[in-house]
């Protein structure tokens, strides 16, 4: 155990979003790191009592393993700054901002992190033309763990334009992010904090049997395959690992983020875009970073508590006035 005493620990897991299944993983997965550790742990399916639980149980810190709306989108956040809660994983204001897709190109893209172009479109606007040429992607503005995401070809048995009875993403919410569809290979990269700063942990490319990499596909065993570390040429390592760390800086992540990639090998570095920041990776059997961190000779649970350490530190940094920069220039507000 990396800490001197045994600390009183609420894992916050479930809610209602979409993604709540995954977070009950996640939470389950951590409180059992954390009780192995030698922590008391007091795990919480959160509904909207959470604040009365939170306050009964007085813990010392709080592992957030929620995943979407409202555990990543600021909502929870900002009821733990007002409780005076240390809590793992990125503040009010970055959340806001990283789960809002559309916010985080408008964050990204100036500091040179390459992203797709594309722009909002109602469904009322899909139903009387294609927003852009086929093929496309449409996807929620504020959606998780590829919820909700659709590839729009040629094909693609959903009439064209799109028939508004065509099942699709459209049918569930009132605007969608359309972008260009990029060809080629799904990466990924995570960051982990430490005490010399944020430094990636590797990349991984995600292989799918059939379809994409979608929600079904992330959190079905044996649908995706996980090639770590992924066999790409050094440069394309080294731009992933690059633009990972700074996508975390210039948010203001804390703990831990996922950056995920789309690269089109025939064009090169100028083929690697960025598709989203998830400043809360799954801590699932099959997810991501606590594979890449036991790549690195990370153990699962000394990962968990990582990152209860550096809730702690930030928590502690905040009490002081102190104010950690986000990028190079300190434009992310660190909250």
């Amino acid at each position: 155990m990396m800490f001197d005493n045994p600390l009183h620990v609420a894992v916050l897991m479930g809610g209602w979003a979409n993604e709540r299944p995954v977070s009950l993983t996640s939470g389950a997965g951590v409180a059992d790191a954390l009780e192995s550790k030698g922590h008391r742990v007091t795990r919480i399916d959160m509904g909207r009592d959470v604040a009365l639980r939170l306050h009964e149980a007085k813990p010392d810190v709080v592992f957030n393993a929620l995943h979407g709306v409202p555990g990543e989108d600021g909502t929870v956040q900002g009821m733990l700054d007002l409780m005076g809660l240390p809590y793992t994983h990125s503040g009010l204001a970055t959340s806001v901002i990283a789960i809002d897709k559309q916010l985080t190109k408008q964050a990204l893209v100036p500091h040179g992190i390459p992203m797709p172009g594309g722009r909002i479109v109602t469904r009322e606007e899909l139903y009387a033309r294609d927003p852009l040429p086929r093929p496309y992607v449409l996807k929620p503005v504020n959606e998780g763990s590829s919820v909700g995401v659709a590839i729009v070809t040629a094909d693609s048995n959903v009439g064209n334009p799109i028939s508004p009875d065509a099942r699709g993403p459209w049918q569930e919410f009132a605007e969608l992010l359309a972008e260009p569809f990029i060809k080629g290979r799904e990466l990924t990269a995570a960051v982990l904090d430490g005490p010399d700063g944020p430094r990636a942990l590797g990349v991984t490319e995600l292989v799918v049997a059939s379809g994409f990499y979608d929600y079904e596909n992330k959190y079905t065993a044996g649908r995706t395959e996980h090639i770590f570390p992924a066999q790409l040429p050094p440069e394309i390592t080294a731009l992933c690992e690059a633009y990972a760390v700074k996508a975390h800086q210039v948010l203001g992540c804390h703990g831990t983020s996922r950056t995920d990639f789309r690269w089109d090998d025939e064009a090169g570095e100028d083929g690697l875009f960025v598709l989203e920041t998830n400043t809360q990776p799954g801590m699932t059997p099959l997810s991501l970073v606590p594979e890449q961190a036991a790549g690195r000779g990370i153990p699962y649970a000394d990962l968990v508590e990582m990152l209860v350490a550096e809730a702690l530190r930030v928590h502690g940094a905040k009490g002081k006035g102190h104010k950690r920069k986000g990028g190079s220039d300190g434009t992310a507000d660190p909250a």
